[in-house]
């Protein structure tokens, strides 16, 4: 894996009324910072939903754990959803935060579950 691909890359795009915040790359104490002012960007247009596509995050570590549940304080549960790749659901998981946190293997089963405001 070269530099250029662990590199970390958030883009958000709108489905709707739903911010979807996609995340590429590795999530660690260096890039964790830069994770959460995507998140903070698509909250403070206070969208009803916040998609967090980690399917293509290849190393999750604490810090990208810390900025989830920044995010959850900011949120109601049923507001947040995020869609896990396994480097991102094996740490949620042993943490515990799967019981907090929305998981999804897809971002059309996060878009299609319940009703997205339109």
């Amino acid at each position: 894996m070269t530099a250029e691909s662990r590199a970390l890359q958030v883009r958000l795009n709108w489905v709707g009324t739903t911010a979807v915040l996609t995340a590429r790359g590795e999530v660690d104490a260096a890039s964790a910072p830069q994770l959460q002012s995507g998140i903070e960007e698509a909250l403070d247009r206070t969208p009803p939903v916040l998609v967090i596509d980690l399917s293509g995050v290849g190393f999750f570590g604490s810090a990208g754990l810390s900025v989830l549940l920044l995010a959850l304080e900011k949120l109601a549960k049923d507001s947040l959803r995020v869609v896990a790749s396994p480097q991102v659901r094996r740490p949620i998981e042993v943490t515990g935060l799967d019981g907090m946190l929305d998981l999804f293997e897809t971002l059309p089963a996060a878009l299609h579950s319940g009703d997205l405001p339109a």
